[in-house]
């Protein structure tokens, strides 16, 4: 699209540039105008942060993350560049980065944001008072950051990176592209800011989106009673019992390596806190902000060879739980077994023999055996031998659960046919 001015019943085009050939950057001046002028390119957000990077093991940093009026978290992603590549890979890493965000992270977060922006007296009652009094939600802690969304800003998209965002978005992903191109009017610099993804005008599809998210948020908060149950080592445990489980049970049994080299195992774990702290640094923040982020029972803490004490952090979400599962039972060869409760949502079903086999929707594999739930490897191991399903993947690694599991039930549908 072109910008043209009207001189003298002529339409004079005004000459395209770039953000390059003008030697506008990213952080000093897109950034901080579009912060400025934030309803610009995110109606109805209020920025909270900048360069965030609140998080453990990553150098990562978001360009401004903002909130809507839903308390949903946004993720606002800057390019001066002209095709904006990979920008959608980055945004959904910091989607998940952020995804186990809290109401108290968020204060803290808006509180340093405002006193780095000239408000050094700001205080964490002001940031309180400010979120609740800028959302919709009369209980914003119960439904702060159910959503993350993301908004993609560059000069222009490259096909593979809108094809990748409309399919995205067909699964119910929430990523907008908007397209600033600038324009040199003899030195005078213009920007034509247009939304490519989705269409406004596509009004009823995004309203059809919206309405299947609602779904999907009713159903979570119809079942918030039924939390997940995992089994390790015997016993059932919650999300963040089962991470310090496995934690304590790792530590204990490497305690010849430094604590040092324990924590970086669990480097690649996303996480918005340290998921190792030491006990002092856990409990002076526990007791200036009024709440304990770890888990700070004498029985649950970590203590090494020469008398230091580290604690677990007590903040777990579905997606980076699932990460730890997955280290867990590929990396370290741990046995750990979802349970199936009343919301569990199953994507497959079969039985042989006396087994039942059951695959959740995210790929868990539960068997039980005369009605009896049994440990999920080797009851595979012995079915995996009936159908003659190799073991390893040809590499020399063991098959995980969920992998072994879904050729099992294959195998067996197949057999049926």
């Amino acid at each position: 699209m072109s910008i043209y001015a009207l001189e003298d019943k002529q339409l004079l085009a005004i000459k395209p540039t770039s953000f390059v050939v003008e030697s506008i950057f990213e952080r000093d001046d897109l950034q901080e105008a579009f912060k400025n002028n934030i309803d610009i390119i995110a109606p109805g957000c209020m920025v909270i942060a900048e360069e965030f990077s609140d998080w453990q093991g990553s150098r990562k940093r978001i360009d401004l993350l903002a909130i809507d009026k839903q308390a949903n978290l946004v993720v606002i992603e800057l390019k001066r560049t002209e095709t904006g590549d990979h920008m959608e890979l980055q945004a959904l890493r910091y989607a998940s980065m952020i995804s186990t965000m809290t109401f108290d992270d968020a204060i803290e977060v808006f509180q340093k944001y405002k006193q780095r922006n000239g408000d050094p007296s700001y205080s964490l009652d002001d940031a309180q008072s400010e979120i609740r009094g800028f959302v919709e939600n009369d209980t914003v802690e119960i439904g702060f950051a159910e959503d993350v969304k993301t908004i993609l800003v560059s000069q222009d998209f490259s096909a593979e990176l809108t094809t990748s965002v409309i399919w995205l978005n067909e699964r119910n992903l929430d990523i907008t592209c908007m397209k600033i191109q600038p324009y040199n009017d003899n030195g005078k610099i213009l920007i034509d800011i247009q939304q490519i993804i989705p269409l406004p005008e596509a009004e009823d599809y995004q309203i059809k989106v919206r309405r299947k998210l609602e779904e999907r948020r009713d159903i979570r908060k119809d079942s918030s009673r039924d939390y997940s149950k995992y089994r390790f080592n015997d016993m059932e445990l919650g999300k963040g019992r089962l991470a310090l489980e496995v934690i304590k049970y790792h530590f204990n049994q490497h305690r010849n390596q430094s604590i040092d080299a324990l924590i970086n195992d669990f480097d690649n774990i996303a996480h918005s806190q340290p998921i190792v702290e030491n006990l002092k640094v856990a409990q002076d923040h526990a007791r200036a902000k009024g709440r304990a982020r770890y888990f700070l029972n004498d029985s649950d803490i970590l203590r090494t060879g020469d008398g230091s004490e580290y604690v677990v952090s007590s903040q777990w979400g579905k997606t980076n739980i699932e990460e730890l599962i997955d280290f867990a039972t590929d990396t370290l060869s741990y046995e750990i077994e979802k349970l199936l409760t009343s919301n569990s949502p199953e994507k497959r079903k079969v039985q042989i023999e006396d087994y039942e086999i059951i695959q959740l929707e995210d790929s868990t594999i539960l068997i039980s055996k005369n009605g009896t739930v049994v440990s999920a490897k080797p009851a595979l191991r012995y079915l995996s031998n009936q159908f003659n399903i190799k073991l390893d993947n040809g590499s020399g690694n063991q098959k995980n659960t969920r992998n072994l599991g879904n050729e099992v039930i294959n195998a067996i549908e197949q057999s049926k046919l």
